[in-house]
């Protein structure tokens, strides 16, 4: 083999060489020219230098070439050795291929039979499964029957529940229909089913409703936990329903009179303590076998009642309380404005002529107050029982959640009762306007009845302390309400009735000072005029200091209570101190007037005094001395004793007030 290739070897060997000097540049030949064509001596000596070039160049590249033959064969050689060995492995190749692939085709065709198998193997215990699962509805059927005609509705419960557990194709499905109907129930066993699930529901609908009526709580529990087990969850709810529906039914004691003014609230009360009682004890077991949330529904039934309940309770606290002639009354009579500060009111605006007793006002808006509040209250505690967070307590929020940023809960089903309308109704139609007017009554008649007490220092009228009581009340009986529409819109009025009524009024009463003071002129005032002007002036300056002092420590008072907590859910809580820091808002209005007073007070009244103070201090003061009167004067000092008597007559009116 290895001489028969040899030859080929050496042709290609020729052939590379021949390929290689036919690839290689040829200058020489494309230089010389045809011999032919030479015609002198130095064209034929120039052709022969070139051809002797040409042929320098071939012996080269032949020589070349033979050198570099020797590592080719022995390289050949190499590789005609390991023929054999690559034609062993190609014979071993070949048989391993021919056994895997007939071991390949036996393990398909046995995979596919041990599928086959599998498949039958399923089915044969898929219709093992399926006649277990008809025995069994069988048999419960039969024992369902047999607990019915013997009375024992747990077990006929439990029977029940067991055969709804089955797949419904098993209880609909044609091999039931054929093999579980006997001779003494001959119909399908879904309808079987379903006529047993509809006579154990008559049968417990029956038996709660007479335990119920006779208040027997353990057989009425007992009933109550039967219905969701066969799954009449609605219908056991309706049920619990129309009996604690029973159970809210206010009556008003024998002795009870509706002029009290408990009397309403005390109604209130009792239907709403009734109806958080029962979502309080019930609410765990009604959740426990009927799931959670399903409280709500039994809520909304007792919401209806207490719709029917709540609007009786209202309309005849509006017709004893005779509110629409009230309402009326205080439209067609409003305050009456404080008399102008040097002058006396008129007798016929006397406040006891009035033709409003603010007293009966106030108590009207104690009782209103108070079946708002219960209302509130009612509402707040059922958001928070009923919340959906409990429906899921296994959900946690996502990442920490800021303050103030209080997801609210769903209050539809309580914000859609007629009730709450109602009691929305009430605030804007009563509690508002006698509210604003009881407010701007009581501040004006605050003024009215102002005196000025000489004994404390410094001096100041009783205005700030009974305006400023007056408001603790209003805004605290205010935000007992819980009602946070009705707090923002009452805090507003409140806000405009102390801006024109009391602060407006302050300021009035210093320009009449200052107008008076004006029209007497300094020059012929008398001693006692000016004093009494500038002790009422000061005075007035010292009430307002005192109400930024009140209304100071009244908002930080209320803002750090307890009660917006008690009665305003806490989504709302934030909403409701913003409106108390805007009512606080008045505290730089109080002191802007406060200030603009001290201004006029040093203008109109210490300016004029102030520009002949110094030339009153050195009047007949003479600047042509000698020794000798030089001497005196230092030593009778006349002009700083003069300025020492000026000055201290000038601020003493001042310092004692």
């Amino acid at each position: 083999m290895a001489s028969s290739s040899e030859p080929s070897l050496s042709t290609d060997a020729s052939r590379m060489s021949v390929d290689s000097s036919d690839s290689s540049p040829e200058p020489s030949h494309s230089r010389r020219k045809d011999p032919r064509t030479l015609t002198n001596l130095s064209e034929l000596l120039s052709c022969l230098s070139a051809l002797q070039s040409e042929e320098t160049e071939h012996s080269s590249s032949l020589t070349e070439l033979l050198n570099t033959r020797e590592p080719i064969l022995v390289s050949l050689k190499c590789l005609n050795s390991l023929v054999p060995h690559v034609d062993s492995l190609l014979a071993d190749a070949t048989v391993l291929s021919n056994n895997v692939t007939s071991t390949a085709k036996t393990a398909q065709r046995v995979g596919g039979r041990v599928r086959s198998l599998d498949d039958e193997m399923g089915r044969v215990r898929e219709a093992g499964d399926r006649v277990g699962q008809v025995m069994e509805l069988k048999a419960s059927l039969a024992d369902l029957q047999s607990s019915i005609d013997g009375q024992d509705w747990e077990a006929a419960t439990r029977h029940c529940a067991r055969a709804m557990s089955l797949p419904l194709e098993v209880i609909s499905g044609p091999f039931a229909e054929m093999t579980v109907p006997t001779s003494d129930s001959h119909l399908p066993p879904a309808q079987t089913l379903q006529e047993a699930r509809e006579n154990l529901l008559a049968i417990f609908r029956r038996n709660f409703e007479h335990a119920s009526q006779s208040r027997d709580s353990t057989a009425t529990s007992r009933f109550f936990k039967l219905f969701p087990a066969i799954g009449w969850e609605d219908e056991g709810l309706e049920a619990y329903a129309s009996f604690v529906v029973d159970l809210v039914r206010v009556r008003a004691p024998a002795s009870a009179k509706t002029s009290s003014p408990l009397y309403y609230i005390t109604a209130l009360t009792a239907l709403f303590e009734s109806i958080a009682m029962i979502v309080d004890q019930h609410q765990p077991v009604v959740e426990k076998y009927y799931g959670p949330g399903q409280m709500r529904k039994v809520v909304k039934r007792l919401l209806s009642e207490c719709d029917r309940v709540v609007k009786g309770i209202v309309q005849g606290w509006e017709e004893e309380r005779a509110m629409k002639r009230k309402l009326v009354d205080i439209t067609s009579n409003p305050s009456i404005p404080a008399p102008s500060t040097n002058r006396r009111a008129p007798a016929s605006l006397n406040p006891d002529e009035a033709a409003v007793d603010p007293r009966e006002i106030e108590r009207v808006l104690s009782e209103l107050a108070g079946m708002i509040g219960r209302w509130s209250l009612f509402r707040k505690f059922l958001l928070e029982s009923l919340n959906d967070d409990s429906d899921n307590p296994d959900i946690e929020p996502e990442g920490p959640q800021e303050k103030g940023n209080i997801p609210a809960p769903d209050s539809t089903y309580i914000d859609s009762t007629e009730s709450r309308q109602l009691f929305s109704w009430l605030v804007t139609t009563y509690y508002i306007p006698l509210e604003v007017w009881y407010t701007r009554t009581s501040v004006d008649k605050a003024h009215r009845l102002s005196s000025v007490d000489l004994s404390q220092l410094p001096s100041s009228t009783t205005t700030p302390d009974d305006v400023f009581y007056i408001v603790k009340i209003v805004i605290s009986r205010l935000l007992s309400t819980g009602d946070v529409k009705g707090t923002e819109a009452t805090f507003e009025q409140l806000r405009e009735v102390m801006e024109q009524e009391y602060i407006g009024v302050m300021r009035k009463k210093l320009d009449d000072v200052y107008r008076h003071a004006g029209a007497s002129g300094t020059a012929s005032r008398s001693e006692k005029s000016e004093r009494d002007s500038r002790v009422a002036f000061i005075t007035i300056l010292n009430d307002l200091d005192v109400s930024s002092s009140h209304l100071d420590h009244l908002m930080r008072d209320l803002s750090g209570s307890q009660t917006i907590g008690q009665h305003f859910m806490e989504n709302s809580q934030a909403l409701v101190k913003g409106t108390l820091k805007t009512f606080s808002n008045l505290t730089a209005k109080l002191r802007s007037a406060l200030r603009l007073g001290i201004e006029q007070m040093f203008n109109q009244l210490m300016r004029p005094r102030l520009r002949t103070f110094i030339a009153d201090v050195y009047k007949d003061a003479s600047y042509v001395l000698d020794e000798d009167a030089y001497a005196i004067a230092e030593h009778q000092d006349f002009v700083r004793k003069r300025f020492i008597k000026g000055w201290e007559g000038f601020v003493d009116g001042y310092k004692v007030y």
